[in-house]
């Protein structure tokens, strides 16, 4: 295996998080401020890049840096490795109410495409690089869609996702989905977006005006509730924004805001 290789355990069932056992010497990646907790011995550093490639120059550093911090994503990952003698675990969460997806890469071809935000950490040799999609109607329409993350590595991998994660496997089939409400895919699968039907059904259907659409042979993951989605739903029934109490069993909420200070 070129990837360090790891054992893992999923732990909660909506707001997981995954505690990764460190052999001595091995060491796992992750997203800056990722980490939840972590036993003695484990050592962590913050590096450009995700370290799979340890012969790459300052130059190939500086430009991977640049393409993630071009789409708005840390130019830095944090590196966790075990320098005792003994098996030790870190645990690693998302930042918002989900489930983590474990992956495989070995089993999954060793490439796996997901959206810019989802990966979570992975074996040391992963590599964790950024693809723009060049499906034009995918740039324009697609959102997020359109800057993917691309991982690659042949150890496990563990991707975020909001609300419950679906998993489908498609043979030759096409499945069409909210922009929102993808996750990932793998390889063999065709991803672009179309039109969600006719005029009257884009303005007053409420699905949006189009959908992701993806076609092949392959495995894609789906969540029900993109973070996007939860925040505008929290926001527009702020008070402070102008929304409405919704679940508010008593008036005495409400004036304990006016005597909080809160409008």
């Amino acid at each position: 295996m070129r990837c360090h290789e790891l054992d893992y355990e999923l732990i909660g069932s909506e707001m997981q998080l995954v505690e990764v056992e460190l052999d001595p010497g091995e060491t796992v990646i992750a997203e800056a401020g990722a980490m939840t907790y972590m036993e003695e011995n484990i050592t962590f550093d913050t590096r450009m890049g995700d370290g799979s490639n340890p012969d790459e120059g300052f130059m190939g550093k500086l430009f991977s840096a640049g393409k993630r911090a071009f789409t708005g994503e840390s130019i830095f990952t944090t590196h966790f490795s075990n320098s005792g003698s003994g098996k030790r675990r870190v645990a690693f969460a998302a930042p918002y109410p989900g489930n983590i997806v474990a992956l495989n890469m070995a089993e999954l071809g060793e490439k796996v495409v997901c959206q810019k935000d989802a990966f979570l950490c992975a074996a040391l040799g992963t590599k964790v690089s950024i693809s723009f999609n060049r499906r034009l109607g995918a740039g324009f329409f697609g959102g997020e869609g359109f800057i993917l993350q691309t991982l690659e590595g042949d150890g496990m991998a563990f991707i975020q996702a909001g609300g419950t994660v679906v998993k489908k496997e498609l043979n030759g089939e096409t499945l069409r989905v909210d922009t929102g409400c993808l996750v990932g895919f793998t390889e063999g699968i065709d991803y672009d977006i179309q039109r969600a039907g006719s005029l009257k059904s884009m303005v007053f259907g409420g699905e949006g005006l189009f959908l992701a659409t993806l076609k092949g042979t392959g495995t894609v993951w789906l969540q029900s509730l993109p973070f996007s989605r939860m925040a505008d739903r929290i926001i527009a029934h702020a008070p402070a924004s102008g929304g409405k109490d919704q679940g508010e069993g008593s008036v005495l909420g409400g004036i304990g805001r006016m005597m909080g200070g809160s409008r």
